[in-house]
């Protein structure tokens, strides 16, 4: 008689689970992502930088004579120009952000083992990499074209950090928009009436010069206080308290930018 073979099956073990990237080595591969998607995209990138100094370009040869006939317009006008060289370069997250939710990129990111937030940090800290730069390179023209500033090494400093952190909190806040978008269309859009912000405010002609009813809009918008704050660095003009509300308002835009488009990618991933 054969003797029955006994055979034991040893009970299945479950799949290890995929090791998530530690540390910041996730958002490090999407920040050099947005970057090579910035450099091939080279109309978008010229137009960051080359349309501010146009705007610059044509303030100062074109109306600056009528505005300031004395030939100082171009120190009042480049803090201006600065802050719409951010604005038109924090613009292009929102297409970015808006063309990754239409082709689906970020529904596979979600299967991945990585943090939800280091998709859009990446695009965020590209943005931030490229505006500075942009902002270097207008401020380098502007000194070509007659552009003084006394700042000390100190006041630099500080003006290197406050356009950082405008550009940080704008950036979020156009990276929520491009969630919020439903096509890189509705979002160049959206985003684009930001972009006027600063003909509302004191960047290119002072409050006082407005007409009555339009000056308590522009001197109560965030960006007076910036572009003040920013002239009074480079110029040393007078500011007042212009520095604790430029810095408070980049805080506050920056807070609800980040919960914003929390929200909104935390919905979109429910949504699927």
């Amino acid at each position: 008689m054969n003797a029955a073979v006994a055979v034991t099956v040893a009970p299945s073990s479950p799949p290890a689970p995929r090791p998530r990237l530690r540390g910041l080595t996730a958002e490090s591969v999407f920040v050099g992502r947005s970057l090579r998607h910035s450099l091939r995209d080279g109309e978008s990138l010229l137009m960051a930088v080359l349309l501010p100094v146009m705007l610059m370009l044509m303030f100062t040869w074109v109306f600056g004579g009528a505005i300031d006939p004395s030939g100082d317009y171009v120190d009042y006008v480049v803090p201006g120009i600065i802050l719409t060289c951010a604005g038109f370069g924090a613009s292009s997250t929102a297409v970015y952000v808006a063309n990754d939710m239409r082709t689906g990129i970020i529904d596979r990111f979600r299967t991945m083992p990585l943090r939800a937030s280091a998709v859009l940090t990446g695009h965020v800290v590209a943005s931030l990499l490229r505006n500075l730069v942009a902002t270097a390179i207008v401020i380098g023209v502007g000194v070509l074209v007659g552009f003084r500033p006394d700042a000390s090494f100190a006041e630099w400093l500080a003006l290197a950090g406050l356009i950082a952190l405008y550009i940080l909190a704008i950036t979020y806040l156009f990276a929520a928009i491009g969630l919020a978008a439903g096509s890189p269309e509705g979002a160049n859009g959206y985003g684009f009436i930001l972009l006027f912000l600063p003909y509302l405010s004191s960047a290119f002609v002072p409050v006082a010069s407005m007409p009555s009813w339009l000056q308590p809009v522009a001197a109560n918008q965030p960006i007076t206080p910036i572009v003040d704050t920013i002239r009074g660095l480079l110029t040393n003009a007078p500011m007042g308290t212009a520095a604790f509300w430029a810095v408070g308002w980049c805080l506050v835009i920056l807070a609800c930018a980040v919960l914003w488009g929390t929200w909104l990618f935390r919905r979109q991933a429910a949504r699927r």
